[in-house]
């Protein structure tokens, strides 16, 4: 019996110290720099037959474009449903060069894409992704959860990226389902001890944490109840500046114990249900779009040295909604 429980905690113990704390690569320029910039963008992923791509996608992409060279963008955040339906079986899907390389070919998107998955992904072959961050300069997929790190001369930036799958469980779509659980208890735990470790010894001046499944949703999906019982308790004890998500195809801002959670899953398909509407703390809904009219949309995010300004953007070219967070006050 003792041996068994040895062995558990031994499994237990957080993987955090797979990943060192590393400060990625802003080209040299971060001494000089005052502020970083990127693109939210999830549930992006195309159809698994011709043309792999839908108006919306193609839409969403264009204006990615337009803005990223307008406004800048150091890298983008790939927040899961990568390739619909079913993900990718192998590296050498042509699904990588249909649904992302040649629809997101602006010289202005050619930026490190830092990928999560999505529970369409997990469909197939997660692994197969992480792989092809060995094929593609840009594709940046290190393993199923990890941390990044920025820094430029006055402020610091971490983002945690988790799989929010392996966390709370599989779901399918198309049958209305809410993760039930996840497949695998003991591995949950384990990515749930490193985001805890993280978490706690994160000094950053803002500090994100990003995942498929939203926390706070009013649309079709809804609160997904694992990530409330497991992580929401953790982003306010640590005071995290953010959580960014996929899942509902629409955009989202929902503020709540000075978190913002920040739906962007309008990048492939547009949903306008709010069904969900009552589920989440009365006055919290900050913005919500799920018109047709948008043809996509994604989000823009600007740090700074004292705040994060966050701009909704839709893919027929203007700004939805904006909002300010602070920086971290320990």
């Amino acid at each position: 019996m003792a041996l068994i429980l040895v062995s558990v905690l031994i499994s237990a113990v957080p993987v955090a110290y797979c990943f060192p704390t590393a400060f990625q690569d802003l080209g040299g320029l971060s001494k000089n720099r005052t502020s970083l910039k990127f693109l939210a963008i999830g549930d992006w992923g195309g159809l698994p037959y011709p043309p792999y791509v839908t108006a919306v996608q193609e839409a969403t992409a264009r204006e990615m474009g337009k803005v990223a060279e307008q406004m800048g963008a150091d890298f983008v955040l790939a927040l899961g449903d990568n390739f619909y339906y079913t993900g990718v079986e192998s590296v050498d899907s042509p699904r990588f060069k249909y649904t992302f390389e040649s629809v997101y070919t602006q010289p202005s998107l050619q930026v490190p894409w830092y990928i999560l998955a999505g529970n369409h992904d997990h469909k197939g072959s997660v692994s197969a992704q992480i792989e092809y961050s060995k094929n593609s300069p840009r594709w940046k997929f290190p393993d199923y959860y990890y941390e990044l790190n920025f820094r430029i001369s006055n402020m610091t930036l971490t983002i945690i990226m988790l799989d929010t799958v392996k966390l709370c469980g599989r779901c399918d779509d198309f049958l209305g389902e809410m993760p039930s659980g996840p497949l695998n208890p003991l591995e949950a735990n384990r990515q749930l001890t490193w985001l805890r470790e993280r978490l706690a010894r994160s000094r950053a001046d803002f500090l994100l944490v990003a995942g498929h499944y939203p926390v706070w949703s009013v649309s079709e999906h809804g609160p997904t109840r694992c990530l409330l019982r497991d992580l929401l308790p953790l982003l306010k004890k640590y005071k995290a500046t953010a959580y960014f998500c996929g899942h509902d195809h629409n955009l989202q801002y929902i503020e709540e114990s000075n978190v913002g959670y920040v739906v962007s899953g309008a990048g492939n398909f547009i949903d306008p249900d709010t069904s969900h509407w009552d589920h989440v703390p009365k006055g919290a809904v900050k913005f919500f779009t799920g018109k047709a009219s948008t043809l996509g949309g994604f989000v823009h995010v600007e740090v700074t040295k004292d705040k994060m300004v966050v701009k909704f953007l839709q893919a027929k070219g203007t700004s939805l909604y904006r909002t300010v967070l602070s920086r971290r006050n320990f």
